[in-house]
């Protein structure tokens, strides 16, 4: 979930060129204002992003610099889409949003300073009620220390369908499938999700998505992909940007 407990001026953000997830407690359409009412019309006027690292006005996308952190951005439409529950993401001639997302880690790279190793990337969007924004984001970043050791420990139970994560992360009992392939050109991981899982099917919102990559142990790129429900009881908000890490730990060890 996010816990930002700053909040930065809306004002500000065309200035910095970033996104604040602070500044969407303030106001939940900061998104769509930043990059659909000014990246996009600086893209068409001037071929440049604007307040955006990158306007692709063919596929329907931008890429936004997240005040968090030093190296998390922000994969988010050109169109007005609002979340995971939106069932146009999971139809056949949709947007590739997690595959243009995986591409946009070179982002990363750039203010890193450094190319940053693929097995440390992940991407996450979070459900309905463990969001602050109204606009569709994938926030891309390194994943978290503890989360990469889980997951290549239960390698061997995790297979090509959902099913339970054999071990909770950060408490939460994720499902998890495994993708073995080298990008995500190919893969709808919201089809994949509402149509394999009958509760996520019925009720996407409720649902969070996350894809972490890795190298399998026959050293094969691929990609876990990981889902949680909002569990009201239990407190979880199916915030998968919780397995993310903004500080990237994980470059320092």
């Amino acid at each position: 979930m996010l816990t930002w407990k700053a909040i930065a001026p809306l004002c500000l953000l065309p200035l910095l060129g970033l996104a604040s997830p602070s500044a969407a407690l303030a106001d939940p359409d900061a998104l769509s204002k930043i990059v659909i009412g000014k990246c996009v019309p600086a893209e068409q006027a001037s071929s440049t992003p604007g307040p955006c690292k990158l306007v692709d006005l063919a596929g329907r996308y931008a890429v936004l610099k997240d005040l968090v952190g030093k190296t998390q951005y922000l994969l988010i439409p050109t169109d007005r889409v609002e979340g995971i529950e939106a069932p146009e993401i999971g139809q056949a001639n949709a947007p590739d949003y997690f595959e243009d997302a995986w591409e946009a880690r070179r982002f990363m790279d750039e203010s890193f300073g450094n190319p940053i190793p693929r097995d440390d990337v992940g991407l996450a969007i979070n459900s309905m009620k463990g969001r602050s924004q109204n606009q569709f984001h994938i926030h891309i970043d390194c994943v978290r220390p503890d989360v990469l050791k889980t997951l290549a420990g239960d390698e061997a139970a995790i297979g090509t369908q959902w099913a339970p994560l054999p071990a909770p992360l950060l408490g939460h009992p994720y499902l998890a499938m495994r993708l073995e392939a080298p990008d995500l050109a190919k893969t709808n991981p919201f089809a994949l999700l509402a149509s394999q899982v009958p509760d996520a099917g019925k009720d996407m919102g409720d649902e969070t998505l996350v894809a972490v990559a890795t190298t399998f142990s026959d050293k094969q790129n691929g990609f876990y992909l990981l889902s949680d429900r909002v569990d009201a009881l239990h407190a979880d908000l199916a915030s998968g940007e919780e397995l993310l890490d903004h500080s990237c730990t994980v470059l320092g060890q």
